[in-house]
């Protein structure tokens, strides 16, 4: 059967930089900063927010350069959600995890699927839960698909689900995508901290999908795009979870110093408290040191797709335990810095809320205790003939 290249506008529109998006990133902050307050009243990114993101290209930073996305390398991909991070851990979540599941579809979803999704003038924007599974059932050229998810990061955004399915008849995981308004949506994100993520909960019933709007769960091969899309989904997820927290954990820092520093001079400040100098130089070493670990194994990562390969089983754990000591670094900076911050931490502002986000985000699965336990076994050398599957390290097949 002949297909046909996606005829869609976005592929007259020239693609963005790489560089091109760390810099917008970096101009958006003082905009991002000022929103995040609306963000967090209203459970969703302002439209200001939204609207600047769609502007600058940053919803397609992952998607094919021929879909008219910017298909960026894993170091400038942790730069630019560092960055959105450093300014609202919300924007930067919802950012990645749409970023994600809009340029995956891009890579590896049907000419058929991206022949639809990927029109007008701006990317599409995908949201949805890629973890607990739904059931499909096979139905002529496509699936009905049935299941209830959670934490649909940016569903607020989309116009398209993303969301896993196990086909009962094989037990194959698949990526299904179809329309925001296929599925019914909950009002029910009622937490402690990213709350302008609205991630809420959503169920499918009895849905037809066609073929086209699948994938493999685990493919590392894309459709369409360079050599970037041979890391798959989960690693994509990797690269944004250690810079959100990365750049959530330093802005904390900065903001504690600049605290102190406009005390400093006036009798009993913290300015002085060479305790706190000392526990101060001690959370500077904990990041410098986390955030070398990540940069370290993802440009070791960068050197292997480039070259067109895949990634070793080394390489894989050493990701994986790179975001695992970020996330955990970035929790226990956020607890000193809280408990240095005073009442001004306890108050409603950014402390805050930055500590609020942080806790929140060390629930999520990729840093799960089974990822250190995983890594610790693949360094020493116990789990011969398995492999990482998502964030699980399991037996090979």
């Amino acid at each position: 059967m002949t297909t046909t290249a996606p005829d869609t506008s976005l592929r007259t529109r020239s693609p963005r930089s790489a560089a091109d998006l760390v810099a917008s990133a970096q101009e958006l902050q003082p905009l991002v900063r000022e929103n995040a307050p609306a963000n967090e009243a209203g459970a969703r990114l302002t439209d200001a927010v939204a609207d600047a993101l769609h502007d600058h290209g940053l919803f397609g930073m992952w998607t094919p350069v021929e879909l008219g996305g910017s298909e960026a390398d894993p170091i400038s991909s942790l730069q630019i959600v560092q960055a959105l991070a450093y300014a609202d851990p919300s924007t930067a979540w919802v950012t990645m995890a749409a970023a994600l599941a809009t340029g995956t579809g891009g890579a590896y979803l049907g000419d058929e699927a991206v022949q639809k999704m990927f029109t007008g003038d701006r990317f599409p924007v995908v949201a949805g839960q890629g973890t607990r599974p739904g059931r499909a059932v096979r139905d002529g050229d496509g699936y009905r698909l049935t299941g209830e998810w959670g934490f649909a990061s940016g569903i607020k955004h989309a116009q398209w689900i993303h969301t896993l399915g196990i086909v009962e008849d094989t037990g194959q995981p698949l990526i299904f995508v179809l329309p925001v308004d296929e599925a019914q949506l909950a009002d029910n994100w009622d937490v402690m901290g990213l709350k302008a993520t609205g991630s809420i909960d959503y169920t499918i019933d009895d849905v037809y999908v066609p073929a086209s709007f699948t994938h493999e769960g685990t493919t590392e091969t894309g459709v369409r795009g360079g050599s970037v899309f041979n890391l798959g989904i989960m690693h994509f997820a990797i690269i944004g979870h250690s810079a959100w927290a990365l750049g959530l954990s330093r802005r904390m820092l900065d903001d504690l110093a600049g605290q102190v520093r406009s005390k400093a001079g006036r009798p009993g400040t913290l300015a002085d408290s060479t305790a706190f100098q000392a526990a101060y130089g001690e959370n500077e070493a904990k990041w410098h040191a986390a955030r070398a670990l990540v940069y370290d194994a993802w440009a070791d990562v960068t050197k292997t797709i480039e070259a067109g390969e895949k990634l070793t089983h080394e390489q894989r754990t050493m990701v994986r335990l790179a975001l695992y000591n970020a996330t955990w670094t970035a929790e226990a900076i956020a607890n000193s810095v809280y408990k240095s911050g005073g009442t001004t931490a306890l108050r409603s502002g950014a402390l805050q809320q930055f500590f609020r986000d942080m806790h929140a985000g060390t629930q999520h699965v990729t840093s799960g205790p089974q990822v250190i336990e995983g890594a610790g076994r693949a360094l020493a050398g116990l789990a011969p003939d398995h492999a990482w599957v998502y964030m699980n390290l399991v037996p090979s097949n």
